[in-house]
């Protein structure tokens, strides 16, 4: 195990701080955490040792945020498919498009990922109760591995959400709080109930472990490739953390030299017409990103008007060489349609979004032809049904 500390994602100077005690946000600026590892030691590791092991995401366990003695909270989650999308690809003239089937994972998408992580460390860290904001399915991810920990879940919600989002926090047996607003309102509720009482607040960013199960996507991405990245990672974009996860992923493979140094994956950021805050500032040269006022968007995983993590998003966009994408909702859902049309997978509005903006990207010459590119389904479509009503 190669995990060693955390440290302040801006830079700032902070720390490092002890993973054996709880920490949220940096306490000198305010900004996100992240779980560092001893990089050179782990050279030592071989992508070999990786051959027999389960085809879950703690596969790579030696660098994932696990002290002496620590014990998953797993269900399975990870190593989910990845696949060449021919025929989808034909209709856009590209041969080497692929789709990342997150929808696989346990509670239905890429959220069990980072829930799986930061209820690991939790539970290790002596928490009792979880607690958290969602648009959905990252607190049916909460609920669902507070349950498998033993851990109460305190899930704040938009009331507004989706039945089904709803509805499975209470299967899982958390206690649901609806709230009058969007994810930020749910937040700030959240934090203001939780903090007298002790609750462990798994927010986005807000902990630094999150992330570091989002990451596995990017261990994974090279692994099913044989090792070699692809030229251009497509990923919706609600708070970020998949995105920040992956990059960080291949900083850390670089360094123990499982994929080789100087290609990158273009990272592309996407989201909705209706909360494009990231897009914006990317656009307007921003380091961060201004609020986005009145956001509304169908891909309730895409309602995020403020993401803490906006600065390490569009950081990654840049170095990357990639770019920042808005779609509509009604092209989102047609995509949606598309690629259940043309490959047989269940695709959220956010997954019809990553294609949305393939096909713009594709039409503009950006991506080319023999270029090849990952279209994060980072969900299922069955929580979303109605958005596909005549």
């Amino acid at each position: 195990m190669y995990f060693t500390h955390l440290e302040c994602a801006s830079g700032c100077g902070a720390g490092p701080f002890d993973p054996r005690e709880r920490h949220f946000l940096c306490p000198s600026c305010g900004l996100p955490l992240l779980a560092r590892y001893d990089l050179a030691a782990a050279r030592a590791w071989s992508r070999d040792s990786l051959v027999g092991r389960e085809p879950n995401m703690w596969r790579y366990r030696e660098m994932l945020p696990l002290l002496p003695g620590d014990e998953p909270v797993t269900l399975g989650e990870g190593f989910t498919p990845l696949f060449h999308a021919r025929r989808l690809g034909a209709t856009l003239g590209l041969d080497r498009l692929y789709i990342k089937d997150e929808s696989l994972n346990p509670t239905n998408s890429f959220k069990a990922r980072g829930q799986s992580a930061a209820i690991t460390r939790a539970k290790a860290l002596g928490a009792t109760t979880i607690a958290l904001p969602t648009a959905g399915n990252a607190g049916n991810a909460a609920a669902a591995y507070s349950a498998a920990a033993g851990l109460e879940c305190q899930v704040f919600i938009p009331k507004d959400a989706k039945r089904p989002f709803i509805d499975e926090c209470r299967l899982y047996g958390a206690t649901v709080t609806l709230v009058d607003g969007l994810i930020t309102d749910a937040g700030k509720m959240a934090a203001d109930k939780g903090k007298p009482l002790g609750w462990y607040d798994v927010s986005t960013l807000k902990e630094p472990y999150r992330v570091e199960g989002k990451k596995t996507m990017g261990y994974e991405l090279a692994e099913q490739f044989a090792w070699k990245l692809p030229d251009w990672i497509i990923y919706p974009t609600g708070g970020g953390t998949g995105l920040v996860g992956m990059w960080k992923a291949f900083a850390e493979m670089e360094a123990i030299g499982w994929v080789a140094s100087g290609h990158r994956p273009r990272m592309v950021s996407v989201q909705a017409a209706g909360c494009a805050p990231i897009v914006r500032a990317f656009d307007q040269g921003t380091e961060k990103a201004a609020p986005w006022e009145n956001a509304h968007t169908r891909a309730d995983g895409l309602r995020v008007p403020r993401a803490i993590g906006d600065f390490l998003i569009l950081q990654a966009v840049r170095d990357s060489g990639g770019a920042a994408v808005a779609v509509t909702d009604e092209q989102m859902v047609l995509d949606m349609l598309e690629i259940g049309r043309h490959e047989g997978v269940s695709a959220a509005p956010e997954g019809g979004a990553a294609l949305s903006a393939i096909r713009r990207l594709a039409a503009d010459g950006r991506i080319k032809r023999d270029e090849t590119v990952v279209l994060f389904n980072t969900g299922g479509a069955l929580k979303y049904l109605d958005v596909l009503a005549q």
